[in-house]
C-alpha cells in the first residue's frame, strides 16, 4: 500500500510523528490504523478516518494534533465523511458512550466537545466499532507486552464490539485473541 498520497505527507506536516504514542510515533500508529481498516477492506472514508482518528485527541490521549478551529483543514485532507468520523471518534465521552454499547440502537451519544447528546444511529456505531477496534488492536500488534498485559481489557473489548464489527475485523480479532472464537 502506498503512504506516498497527500493525506500521509500532509500527516506528518501537521507533526503526527512528533507526538509520542504507546508504540512509537503517532504517525505510525495512524498509519497503521489506517493499513488495517484497509486490510480488513474498509470503505476509503472509513481509512482515511482511521489516518485522522485521534487528531483533535480522546478522552485517553489528551495530545492534540490539530485543534477544533481547523475541522476544516483535516476536511479538505480527508473529505467530509471521513473527517466526519474522526470528529466523533475524537468527540466521544468514552465513560458515558461505552457501557451503552450492546443497547437497542439509536444510542445517546455525548459529545465532550459541544455537550450536546445525539442519537447515533447504527452504520455510525459501525464505523465508530470498526475505528475503535483497529486502534487498539493496532496497538496490540505493535507490541506484544502490551497486547499480554492488557489481554483482558483487549478480549472484553473485542467480545463487546464483535456485533458490529466486519468479518474480516472480527477475524483478525480472533487470530489475536483466539479465544475469543470460544
Amino acid at each position: 500500500m502506498s503512504h506516498q498520497s497527500e493525506k500521509f505527507t500532509r500527516l506528518a506536516e501537521l507533526g503526527a510523528g512528533d507526538f509520542v504514542h504507546l508504540t512509537g510515533s503517532l504517525e505510525a500508529h495512524f498509519i497503521g490504523v489506517h493499513d488495517l481498516l484497509a486490510d480488513w477492506g474498509a470503505r476509503p472514508a472509513l481509512c482515511d478516518a482511521g489516518l485522522y482518528h485521534a487528531a483533535y485527541g480522546t478522552t485517553k490521549f489528551t495530545q492534540i494534533m490539530v485543534p477544533l478551529e481547523r475541522r476544516a483543514l483535516v476536511a479538505g485532507i480527508i473529505g467530509e465523511e471521513a473527517e466526519a468520523i474522526v470528529y466523533r471518534y475524537c468527540s466521544c465521552d468514552r465513560a458515558i458512550f461505552w457501557p451503552t454499547i450492546g443497547s437497542a440502537v439509536p444510542l445517546p451519544f455525548l459529545d465532550r466537545f459541544t455537550g450536546e447528546t445525539i442519537d447515533m444511529q447504527l452504520e455510525d456505531l459501525r464505523d465508530f466499532c470498526e475505528l475503535t477496534i483497529a486502534n487498539s488492536l493496532q496497538i496490540a500488534v505493535a507490541d506484544p507486552a502490551i497486547a499480554e498485559q492488557d489481554a483482558t481489557y483487549f478480549f472484553n473489548l473485542c467480545y463487546r464490539l464483535a456485533p458490529y464489527l466486519s468479518a474480516p475485523a472480527n477475524r483478525f480479532a480472533r487470530t489475536l485473541f483466539p479465544s475469543l472464537a470460544a
